[in-house]
């Protein structure tokens, strides 16, 4: 597999457009109400490693030849994927996100959901303006499936006995949908054939449950840093090294893990038994054998296109997923 890329080594081939991008994604943001540009160059400044818009920007360059519509594709989903951002941190009352206040922290709630309303309306007429309405339509299905696996987690969470499928199925919606649609918008931007759509998308998807999974297997400090350990336990999420771990264990077993968990994983000390038990029942290795089966399919897919420095950061940033240390 090779060593873990750093992002910057991934970006090369790609590293004019993501400073042309950062140029037009401020003019996108741009608002008449100072209020409104005050907490659009604040969210600016927060970003992250930015996955999505490379994958939009290397999935473009490896299917085609980069247009205006391959930047206005990676704005869009920089905008939605704010938005959504922006309205968790309300629902979560979160404080920080990625070490910096949130708007809801530094503003109030009710201004962060029209911050959330306005990047979404943005996104929209940045599309309907030049009729992007294809890349419109991936971005909106991938929306509205993303808040469908939310509702669906909420909704099974409360149970704590999921099984793999609804997890896998969870996953799909809220994680890899958006960084599918990344590749589907990259592809469809450079006006390829209906296939290379479809596969791009399928690739997208595949990276993205592979994503998911490594991150759940953060929570059992399998990262140097990263997340605090224990945190997805003491938020009651299921993550795929649990799920297994219950599926092995006896009834009275997982009776008592699943009762530590709703009730007393605020104690650091039964947040550890929790975590001890998954990794004596092979949890760890079970999910990381998983995210190695969809690293494989994703590898598989990206394979039968034609080579360039495209693909090969693509590959890069597909080990860099399953390999990264936080």
């Amino acid at each position: 597999m090779g060593m873990a890329s750093n992002i910057n080594d991934i970006k090369a081939p790609i590293s004019d457009e993501m400073v042309e991008f950062e140029k037009k994604f401020r003019q996108f943001m741009k608002s008449k109400v100072p209020l409104l540009d005050n907490i659009m160059s604040f969210i600016i400044k927060r970003k992250g490693k930015q996955i999505r818009p490379i994958l939009v920007f290397l999935t473009a360059g490896m299917c085609g030849k980069i247009t205006e519509t391959t930047f206005r594709g990676a704005a869009l989903i920089e905008l939605l994927h704010t938005a959504t951002l922006v309205h968790d941190d309300v629902v979560d009352d979160a404080q920080y996100r990625r070490g910096f206040f949130s708007v809801n922290a530094l503003w109030k709630n009710k201004v962060a959901v029209l911050v959330g309303d306005y990047l979404l309306s943005r996104g929209l007429l940045l599309s309907i303006d030049h009729g992007d309405f294809d890349i419109l339509k991936l971005i909106s299905n991938a929306v509205r499936e993303m808040s469908e696996g939310e509702l669906l987690q909420m909704e099974k969470a409360r149970r704590l006995d999921i099984d793999e499928d609804i997890y896998f199925e969870i996953i799909r919606q809220k994680t890899a949908t958006l960084l599918s649609a990344c590749c589907a918008v990259g592809a469809k931007s450079v006006e390829a054939d209906e296939d290379s759509i479809k596969k791009m998308a399928c690739f997208g998807e595949k990276l993205g449950i592979a994503f998911q999974i490594k991150d759940d297997l953060f929570d059992y400090g399998e990262a140097e840093i990263g997340k605090p350990l224990g945190i997805d336990i003491k938020e009651k999420k299921m993550t795929l090294p649990l799920i297994y771990a219950l599926n092995q264990a006896s009834k009275s077993e997982k009776r008592h893990i699943i009762n530590i968990i709703k009730n007393k994983s605020g104690e650091p000390k039964k947040v550890n038994e929790v975590i001890e038990f998954v990794k004596a029942s092979g949890g760890l290795n079970y999910a990381t054998e998983k995210m190695n089966e969809y690293f494989e399919e994703s590898d598989k897919i990206i394979a039968a296109f034609p080579d360039s420095e495209y693909k090969l950061s693509l590959e890069k940033l597909m080990r860099y997923v399953i390999q990264r240390k936080k």
